[in-house]
């Protein structure tokens, strides 16, 4: 079942709530619009969206899917999320081979099994720092490259406290991909600079408050 982190922010799939192949799939809401951060593998999709149902939401009232990078656990349910709630898809430009074209190479799909479906991209983020406004809130788009060169993560104000969507910080790497260590580096340490309360990670869940966030980061940048 889907979990509500805090006003306005849910994870409504992940391992162990929609597929075990599965990213955290986070919902943000605002003025009943609603934008999912990643789409998981594609197995778990009918479960994603009977979460969403739960946090009393409809297919309809998303608006936005929004892709951090092109790994297939973060993209494999694009094709029918998009097809099933009409939503827009929000990719950054440095992902485009892997979303839309589906470049083996960039989406690791024979890792999962999977037979990944392209998707058009919608609305590309082309610069650092891009927002996208969502009801009466704003979403920031930052590059975060290292675990991928196009990676992003994504910050919002949820009711006075600061959400951090920081996903696939733990890696891994591997130069398939393009990752590159030192970019990675700098990445976390801008991450830390700016003191989220919480952070929704990419497969490791929900870390707060704000000291629990530094912790983890930390963590990983101890480990590499």
């Amino acid at each position: 079942m889907a979990v509500k982190i805090c006003p306005h922010v849910y994870q409504v799939g992940g391992s162990n709530l929609s597929h075990p192949d599965d990213c955290c799939i986070y919902l943000v809401e605002s003025e009943q619009e609603c934008a999912l951060i990643d789409a998981g593998a594609g197995k778990g999709t009918e479960r994603v969206l009977g979460n969403i149902a739960k946090c009393g939401f409809s297919a309809s009232n998303i608006r936005y899917i929004i892709v951090t990078h092109g790994h297939i656990d973060h993209i494999g349910g694009l094709k029918e999320l998009q097809s099933k709630t009409g939503a827009q898809v929000v990719a950054p430009a440095l992902e485009l081979d892997a979303v839309e074209k589906g470049d083996s190479r960039l989406t690791a799909a024979s890792w999962y099994g999977i037979d990944y479906q392209p998707v058009k991209v919608d609305h590309i983020i082309r610069q650092d720092s891009e927002t996208l406004q969502l009801g009466q809130m704003e979403l920031v788009f930052l590059h975060t490259p290292g675990h991928t060169p196009g990676s992003i993560s994504i910050l919002c104000q949820c009711a006075g406290v600061k959400v951090l969507f920081g996903q696939d910080i733990h890696g891994p790497f591997n130069r398939e991909w393009g990752s590159d260590i030192d970019q990675w580096r700098r990445s976390m340490e801008r991450l830390l600079e700016l003191e989220a309360d919480i952070l929704c990670e990419g497969h490791f869940g929900i870390f707060e408050p704000a000291h629990q966030v530094r912790q983890y980061i930390e963590s990983y940048l101890r480990r590499y």
